[in-house]
């Protein structure tokens, strides 16, 4: 049986998502969720080539969707339909500001709040390119 690798307390998960129009996705998150724009690295033609957005302790990483080596791995959710095969999970303190922030976006909301059997209340949207997003109380790190 093999062992991982050692990880240093720097070590961490940072989802990466791509858009097609990364300058309006990062201006939807810090609007909606209230992400902050850590750091935007323009690319050639209004594109984005990298970006850091935090939220709390928290970050995500993203950039414009483009045919490079890389991104021929991933699909947009239209290219499939709108299924998805991941989704991000944002904690908050409250989710209703957050939900009522969606909705009034146009959101499309595929979970209203709800109070979680396992604690806080959720919600479920996408983003403006339709992206899922799990937006809820819940704190796994603080779980009994």
């Amino acid at each position: 049986m093999s062992s991982a690798p050692a990880m240093d307390s720097k070590s961490s998960v940072i989802p990466g998502l791509r858009y097609r129009d990364a300058h309006a996705a990062i201006d939807w998150l810090v609007r909606i969720f209230g992400f902050t724009a850590q750091a935007v690295h323009d690319g050639p033609d209004n594109t984005v080539a990298h970006a850091q957005l935090t939220l709390g302790g928290g970050m995500i990483m993203l950039g414009s969707a483009s045919n490079d080596r890389w991104n021929q791995e991933l699909v947009q959710p239209d290219e499939i339909g709108t299924r998805s095969t991941q989704s991000l999970y944002l904690r908050v303190t409250d989710a209703a500001p957050l939900y009522e922030n969606a909705k009034a976006a146009g959101a499309a909301i595929v979970l209203e709040l709800t109070e979680m059997p396992y604690g806080g209340k959720a919600f479920g949207c996408r983003d403006l390119e339709g992206h899922l997003w799990s937006i809820g109380e819940y704190d796994p790190w603080q779980a009994p």
